[in-house]
Order: C-alpha cells, then sequence, then structure tokens
C-alpha cells in the first residue's frame, strides 16, 4: 500500500502512469525557453562539490524586484537538468530566479541537506537586499522545509524567508521500506532530516516566515495527509501558514503550471 500511496504517477487523473510522466518531461523542456529568454549564470559554484550548482536567471530590467529560490523534486534522484522552467512568467515580472542543484541520491540524505542549506545561504550573502523566496515540489519542497528548519546561527544570518511548498513529503518514515528509498538508504538519518520532528527548531529560527503549503486535489491520500498534519503542526505552533488544496491537480500539474502567469500559485 505505501508503494502505490508514494507512487504519484499513478494517482493522475488526467492520463496513465507512464503518459504522465512522459508530459511531466515535456513540460519541463520549458527550461530550454528559460535560458533563451532570460540572462543566465549557469552553473555558479556555491560550494565545492560537483553537485553544488546554481542556475540564474536574471530579468533585463534593473529594479530590485524579489528573488525566488526553486528547489527540484524527483525523489532527490532525478530532475536535475530540469529546475529553470517556471522562470519566463517570474523573470518577465522582474523576478530573479536561482534553479538549485545538489548531489542527488546516493548521496545521503545528511549530505543533500546541507547541500541545500549552503546554496541558500550562498544567495542570502549575495541578494540580502531584495525579498526571498523559496519554492520546493515534492522532495523539493521536503528540502525547503529542511531550509526553513536551518539553525541560522551556525551561519551568521537571519534570512526572511516566504515559503512555498508544493506537495511536499514532511516525515520521511512511510518511505523508508519503499522503492523510494532503495537508492538512499535511510535509517535513523530518516528521523532527522523529517520536518516534522523540526517544527520547534523552524519556530526558533523562521518565526516569521510565511508559509504556504499547497498540495493537489489529485495528489495520493497519503501525499495529501502529509500536506495536512505539516500544516496542522506549524499552524499549532502560531506560525503565519496557509494551506492551499489546489483544485483539477495532480502531483505533477500542480507545479507544471507555474508557466502560466495567470495560475493562482504564479501569481
Amino acid at each position: 500500500e505505501l508503494e502505490l500511496q508514494y507512487s504519484p504517477s499513478r494517482w493522475s487523473h488526467r492520463m496513465s502512469a507512464d503518459e504522465v510522466i512522459k508530459a511531466h518531461e515535456r513540460a519541463l523542456k520549458e527550461t530550454d525557453k528559460a535560458r533563451a529568454l532570460a540572462q543566465t549564470l549557469l552553473n555558479v559554484p556555491y560550494g565545492e562539490g560537483d553537485g553544488e550548482k546554481l542556475d540564474v536567471y536574471i530579468p533585463s530590467t534593473n529594479s530590485l524586484m524579489p528573488l525566488v529560490i526553486y528547489i527540484h523534486g524527483g525523489y532527490w534522484q532525478f530532475l536535475k537538468e530540469e529546475s529553470g522552467f517556471m522562470a519566463v512568467p517570474l523573470v518577465s515580472k522582474g523576478v530573479v530566479v536561482v534553479a538549485v542543484d545538489y548531489d542527488i541520491a546516493p548521496k545521503n540524505m545528511d549530505l543533500i541537506v546541507s547541500q541545500v542549506r549552503k546554496s541558500v545561504v550562498s544567495v542570502v550573502q549575495q541578494y540580502s537586499h531584495i525579498g526571498l523566496f523559496i519554492c520546493g515540489h515534492s522532495a523539493g519542497a521536503h528540502l525547503a522545509a529542511m531550509v526553513l528548519s536551518t539553525d541560522w546561527s551556525q551561519y551568521s544570518i537571519t534570512p526572511q524567508i516566504k515559503a512555498f511548498l508544493v506537495s511536499g513529503i514532511y516525515d520521511l518514515l512511510p518511505i523508508v521500506s519503499t522503492y523510494v528509498n532503495e537508492p538512499l538508504k535511510m535509517t535513523e538519518v530518516a528521523i532527522r532530516n523529517s520536518p516534522t520532528t523540526l517544527i520547534q527548531q523552524l519556530k526558533s529560527s523562521s518565526s516569521g516566515c510565511h508559509i504556504v503549503v499547497a498540495v493537489a486535489e489529485h495528489d495520493s491520500p497519503e501525499f495529501r495527509l502529509q500536506s495536512e498534519e505539516y500544516y496542522k503542526m506549524l499552524e499549532a505552533s502560531g506560525l503565519n501558514v496557509m494551506l492551499e488544496n489546489v483544485p483539477n491537480t495532480d502531483h505533477f500539474n500542480i507545479i507544471e503550471l507555474l508557466v502560466d502567469e495567470e495560475y493562482h500559485l504564479t501569481k
């Protein structure tokens, strides 16, 4: 049952599992369009590791508009090269978009989380003068939530972040016994890297953060439960959080639609 619940392609209301994956791959090709239309800085290092790179999409305007950091999903294993797909409508409105790469599995979860935190610190140090949004999808939403749960005193910064956590996973324990964990081989590392165990740290380090937890109408019941329970935990801690149930979407087009400037989450 867990294998089924954590196989998002098997829950789409639009098409078969194989078709929805192929459609998602096609949708992410918008990254190529973004690279053609925007000024880009590709593979900017934020650390020494091979996977520690950023792609930056820069508007032509000189005004200091907000910056969006996007963290890709793919269950920490895929989608490294397709993370700029949503840049076109944002850059056209003067928003800087930074797509984060990290060392995918079989690298371990402690390393992946530390890399994404490091990437955000690098961006904050360079662009501390403009508003900062962080958006993560699926496994990327898990990593974005882990960023919010960072002890910033270790980095001597106190970033003010607004976060969009889209169809995420916030408790890693249910996937330890599924196919998702085969390359990661998580055991107790799953507990310390579950955002649900770090609510007090998030409240301590990111208490002023505005958080949107978004989930697709046609996500699996388990994915929906993950978002709903994480939202309730954040709300009970007095944090500024909203739950967005996005109608007529599944696990994939809830994020694909960010290429549309009229889409609710894009706005």
